[in-house]
């Protein structure tokens, strides 16, 4: 992707240095894996919610593990180790590209997933159990997971056709502002509920627990919006590359924005970097069972 025509500016290519790339990915590697384990091992994330941050997490994986596989072959390429064109090379270039595109693809429609679990949960309380089975979780991970595979390999296949590309860049666009109206839409109704609770005539005890609850599930959405609000800062700056890609591919002033391609990829990268952190601050549980899993020896004495 970050083939492009000769520089026609006057603006020299930004290099990053290999090691700043393989140390974000390493590190974002380490982290979401660590956020996968942690689900995996703890009953209580044994939830939809926590599903949907674990399959965030494992696309996440994903993309830091082809990062950093991708700068691995760049360094031996340099040392003459690999041919930068040979045909094994160029087919793993590939399915590397293919990974980085699923990836991102699979962690938007994780926030959608997640968006969707926050508004049944705040607007449909009692019913939550009965609407979010974890029989209908699986099933919905596994169409994201599937429809996500698809659309990475066509996207790769295709990349040199400007109509894929610029289905791909309409599709964030789209995927973008369907968010953000769920967003609006969810706080709104928040805000008539918070009203609306404010008016109860109850006890002040029932009242009280009204508000825990409420309050521990608008935590939950404020956590998501501040995970989406991390995603499209790191990826917007790409897509914008790949728009001026479509749009100017020649002119001096598009080239100049174009030069700096490498910052933005560190920028898409430390997207899976942040993400953990993000959990760890936001999340209790998660804290415990990080610390469980960091600071025990034995697994089962800490259970």
């Amino acid at each position: 992707m970050n083939a492009t025509s000769k520089n026609q500016s006057d603006c020299p290519e930004v290099q990053v240095p290999v090691p700043v790339f393989f140390t974000f990915g390493v590190v974002s590697l380490t982290e979401n894996l660590l956020v996968v384990v942690a689900i995996i091992r703890n009953r209580n994330l044994h939830s939809p919610m926590y599903c949907f941050i674990c399959s965030l997490a494992a696309f996440n994986t994903i993309a830091s593990l082809s990062k950093t596989w991708e700068t691995l072959m760049i360094t031996f390429a340099e040392v003459g180790q690999l041919e930068k064109t040979g045909f094994s090379e160029t087919k793993l270039d590939d399915v590397m590209d293919c990974l980085l595109c699923m990836s991102f693809v699979g962690s938007f429609f994780s926030f959608l997933a997640i968006a969707v679990d926050r508004y049944i949960t705040i607007f449909y309380a009692l019913r939550y159990h009965n609407i979010m089975t974890m029989s209908r979780t699986g099933a919905i991970l596994g169409l994201i997971w599937i429809t996500c595979g698809v659309l990475a390999v066509l996207l790769v296949k295709f990349f040199d056709f400007k109509a894929i590309m610029i289905c791909f860049v309409v599709f964030f666009i789209i995927s973008l502002v369907i968010l953000c109206l769920l967003y609006i839409y969810m706080f709104m109704l928040a805000l008539i509920h918070a009203r609306k609770i404010a008016a109860l005539t109850a006890g002040e005890g029932g009242k009280c627990r009204h508000h825990r609850r409420w309050g521990n599930n608008m935590r939950g959405a404020l956590t998501l919006t501040i995970l989406s609000g991390v995603f499209v800062v790191c990826w917007a700056p790409f897509f914008l590359h790949l728009i001026i890609m479509t749009v100017c591919p020649m002119n001096p002033y598009c080239e100049c924005y174009r030069s700096l391609f490498q910052l933005h990829v560190v920028l898409l990268m430390s997207h899976a970097l942040i993400d953990p952190a993000i959990y760890a601050f936001r999340s209790t549980e998660l804290r415990h069972t990080f610390r469980k899993m960091l600071f025990c020896s034995d697994w089962k004495l800490c259970s």
